[in-house]
């Protein structure tokens, strides 16, 4: 018999301003080189949720309540399915740099921190936000490499998303969630720490010549001032989820952020479709363009609605559940309220 707990409106509100901030960061048509603020933050968000969600997955704030080796072997078939669904993805002709099949090394890689305690969590955070940047450096300056280098240094340090540059944030979220995402406690300290982070990343690029905090430049002060966003934001969501004028406003926000699975793949076959058919089919909008993005915000927003009323979790979600073997979790063991993203 499985058990689920109440899902966390505050976290599928997150989700949900992600998937709406990367449609932005995909469809807006900008004309200059300026940065959006969901440039690059939308994504750290999903990351960010990502760690919080293999948390809640593994035993919230109670990891010592759920059965370790049914937990790694379900997020090895989680990062096995987001490996293959993104490398599917990014055949088609969208335009869009995919980051499934990033997500789902960056979850192979959390399988041996799923259960370390939150001091050394922190400390391979802290670590790998200085270290992988660097290393990032090295290996540009070393030339392009080919074969299984090339693949393996793609994947791990210079692609889109590597996957060490980008684990701080994971490592991050789920220590959040080992901290009990419920306290009140634990959500004012996200809410400072995340803006101090904020302060000490973009402080130091604008005060220290050379630093940079730009989106998708990888740094160190990226890491730490968009990361220290993403933890402010969970945080400040979380604890508006205690107002239930906030959990009613935020509702189709948060029925978006319950399947972002769904809803990211979705955008992604209906974005190839516009690059496919935009010479050949009038029906087809503006890409880059403004109907473009409200029209998929808000489809997205009443698709995920009464998808939830009618059939509760998203197709996708639903499917990377039963894999992995989440939806039979005996009572008492991992909570399986809100899982999530990529």
């Amino acid at each position: 018999m499985r058990v689920r707990a109440p899902r966390i409106v505050g976290i599928d509100v997150a989700r949900g301003l992600a998937v709406l901030g990367m449609f932005v960061a995909h469809t807006f048509p900008q004309e200059t080189d300026s940065e959006l603020i969901v440039d690059g933050r939308s994504a750290i968000l999903f990351a960010t949720l990502a760690g919080v969600s293999l948390g809640l997955l593994t035993g919230g704030a109670h990891p010592d309540r759920a059965p370790r080796r049914l937990a790694r072997r379900g997020v090895a078939i989680r990062a096995l399915f987001l490996f293959l669904l993104g490398a599917a993805l990014t055949v088609l002709p969208s335009h869009i740099a995919i980051i499934l099949d990033y997500y789902g090394i960056m979850f192979a890689l959390m399988i041996p921190a799923l259960f370390l305690p939150r001091v050394v969590l922190g400390t391979v955070a802290a670590f790998l936000a200085v270290a992988a940047p660097l290393a990032t450096t090295w290996v540009t300056d070393a030339g392009p490499q080919t074969g299984w280098a090339g693949l393996g240094a793609e994947y791990f340090l210079v692609g889109n998303y590597p996957a060490l540059v980008w684990l701080p944030f994971l490592l991050v979220g789920l220590l959040c969630t080992r901290s009990d995402l419920s306290r009140p406690r634990t959500q004012h300290w996200m809410m400072l720490g995340g803006t101090l982070a904020m302060v000490a990343g973009y402080g130091s690029a604008l005060v220290i010549p050379f630093v940079s905090a730009e989106a998708h430049s990888g740094s160190t002060a990226e890491i730490v001032g968009s990361g220290g966003f993403a933890i402010t934001l969970i945080g400040l969501l979380l604890w508006l989820d205690r107002f239930r004028v906030s959990r009613i406003i935020l509702q189709p926000i948060a029925a978006t952020g319950s399947m972002p699975l769904t809803i990211y793949t979705l955008q992604i076959l209906l974005l190839a479709g516009c690059v496919a058919y935009a010479d050949t089919a009038a029906w087809v909008p503006e890409y880059p363009g403004l109907p473009l993005m409200f029209g998929l915000m808000i489809a997205s927003v009443i698709f995920s609605m009464a998808w939830r009323r009618l059939f509760g979790a998203g197709p996708l979600e639903r499917m990377l559940r039963r894999l992995s073997g989440f939806d039979r979790t005996p009572r008492g063991s991992m909570p399986e309220a809100t899982t999530r993203q990529p």
